[in-house]
């Protein structure tokens, strides 16, 4: 049996995972991306859980390669670069400095990095919903926005590698200010962190009752919000009507380039189901190019979380 390690970097935690080519996920490592200031002690953690997962095989050499998804991960380059999300500033030569970590184990694994969106879609096209499905654009709506653009039946990634970041597309001109240096950036408003942003607005700007008035704001969470609104506080369901209105926006502008026959949702914030969703798709109705009203299907992805990001970077390998 042949096997991958497939790593998904996110902005609080890294998973590592051992991989079969069926998509089957054997064991799972998991440890704090924020936990490690230094980009030499987290790439020495990363490598020994690569290594722990590589002791579980009898045959060492059965394990093929690993993949990687990280924020600004560049396919071409096999580099992170200038994350927002992620402590390691500037240019990261991830590919380089791991291969050379694990070379010194006498660890001659083949290393590939992508986007961690691009991972999430690669996984869904192999093993998940979009199985057969040329034409889609994978979301993840995590601490920050991510997307993976499908197109006839391959990712894109444009000249540079860094095609279809659809979550750093400008939404509201002069809006909040993104981590990306720019202002009004759609993963403001419509990731875990936007809608804790929107919340706080609407504590500030109204006197409405809410049960996250007892939170300190510092410590209000997108969970929050979900469990106030399943509680039908009202301020808590607004923050899920204009976070849906927002989506919309901006997964009706990607729409317009690339014209895909589904939408897959997928991470933390997409858990809310129905309260997420259905504004979602009446907004988006609304706010699609005419020519694309009724042929766009937006779902939730079914892979587990943590095995979409991890299948689809393992799956680099593979190919």
């Amino acid at each position: 049996m042949k096997y991958s390690i497939g790593i998904d970097i996110g902005g609080t935690n890294t998973v590592v995972g051992l991989t079969t080519e069926e998509g089957k996920v054997v064991a799972i490592e998991k440890f704090g991306t924020k936990d490690y200031a230094l980009l030499e002690d987290y790439l020495k953690e990363m490598k020994s859980r690569i290594n722990l997962l590589c002791q579980r095989v009898n045959a060492p050499d059965s394990v093929l390669g690993v993949g990687i998804g990280a924020p600004n991960g560049n396919y071409y380059n096999g580099t992170i670069e200038h994350a927002p999300n992620l402590q390691f500033k500037g240019v990261v030569k991830l590919k380089e400095q791991l291969e050379q970590l694990l070379e010194q184990d006498g660890n001659k694994l083949k290393v590939t990095v992508t986007n961690d969106a691009n991972a999430a879609a690669m996984g869904e096209m192999i093993y998940g919903r979009a199985k057969g499905v040329r034409d889609f654009i994978m979301i993840t709506l995590g601490t920050g926005v991510g997307s993976g653009i499908v197109v006839d039946g391959k990712l894109v990634y444009g000249s540079t590698g860094f095609a279809g970041e659809v979550g750093h597309t400008i939404i509201e001109p002069e809006g909040r200010q993104c981590n990306c240096g720019r202002k009004g950036c759609l993963e403001r408003y419509c990731s875990a962190t936007g809608i804790v942003l929107t919340a706080i607005e609407k504590l500030h700007e109204s006197d409405e009752p809410s049960l996250l008035r007892n939170c300190k704001e510092e410590e209000i969470t997108s969970k929050m919000i979900f469990d106030a609104a399943n509680s039908d506080d009202k301020l808590a369901l607004s923050c899920f009507d204009y976070t849906a209105k927002v989506l919309a926006r901006g997964l009706a502008n990607a729409a317009a380039v690339t014209s895909p026959k589904v939408i897959y949702l997928f991470g933390g914030l997409s858990k809310s189901g129905d309260m997420l969703l259905k504004p979602l798709k009446e907004y988006f109705e609304q706010e699609l190019y005419p020519v694309f009203r009724n042929t766009i299907e937006i779902e939730l992805s079914e892979l587990e979380e943590a095995d979409a990001a991890v299948l689809g970077a393992a799956a680099l390998t593979f190919e």
